[in-house]
């Protein structure tokens, strides 16, 4: 079965907390806990959505975004970058960086599914 949403979280409460609203919205979801493991993934799985936080093990959430923009098979991805409350500079970053669309940790669940949908159905 094709996945819909691949998150990339290391931190355990965030990471079951956005398993489950997007699971209950409907999507299919993978995930991994660090960077690496999620550039293998989005080249495995081929999501259709990346939910991807900053500050992950072994490859930052740039670093990821970077080869994600880099790579022609996956340049297209929707990318949704999970960042820190207060953290303008890593938005900026983010943007610069070809990310689709972000969002704001404490999230409100309505805002992540809200956004998931928005860039699927837009791409």
């Amino acid at each position: 079965m094709a996945i819909d949403v691949l998150i990339a979280e290391d931190e355990p409460s965030i990471l079951e907390s956005l398993d489950f609203i997007l699971r209950r919205a409907g999507f299919s979801i993978a995930s991994v806990t660090d960077g690496e493991a999620a550039l293998e993934a989005i080249r495995r799985e081929r999501p259709r959505l990346v939910v991807l936080d900053v500050m992950l093990p072994k490859r930052s959430g740039f670093d990821v975004l970077k080869h994600i923009r880099a790579d022609a098979l996956t340049r297209d991805l929707p990318v949704l970058i999970l960042t820190a409350k207060g953290q303008s500079q890593d938005r900026q970053i983010a943007e610069q960086l070809g990310a689709s669309s972000f969002v704001t940790k404490p999230y409100a669940n309505s805002d992540v599914v809200g956004t998931v949908r928005r860039l699927l159905e837009a791409g």
